[in-house]
């Protein structure tokens, strides 16, 4: 655990107990977000490749503008 991490927690202990539960609850949102987040992106890695590749190549037969253009 980084020391950083350490300190949060030990502000965390001096509150309430709701408080620290709401805490925690956000925590383990936030990793049940982000472990979500890495199941999908890697079920559909080759996915994400390919579109990568396609837009690659759509660049380098200059079929694409910058993005100041559009903006």
């Amino acid at each position: 655990m980084t020391a950083w991490l350490e300190k949060i927690i030990r502000r965390v202990e001096s509150l309430p107990q709701a408080e620290q539960d709401a805490i925690a609850a956000q925590i383990q949102d936030t990793l049940d977000d982000e472990e979500g987040w890495q199941q999908r992106f890697a079920a559909k890695r080759e996915k994400l490749r390919q579109l990568a590749d396609e837009a690659l190549a759509e660049d380098a037969r200059g079929e694409t503008r910058p993005l100041d253009e559009l903006l």
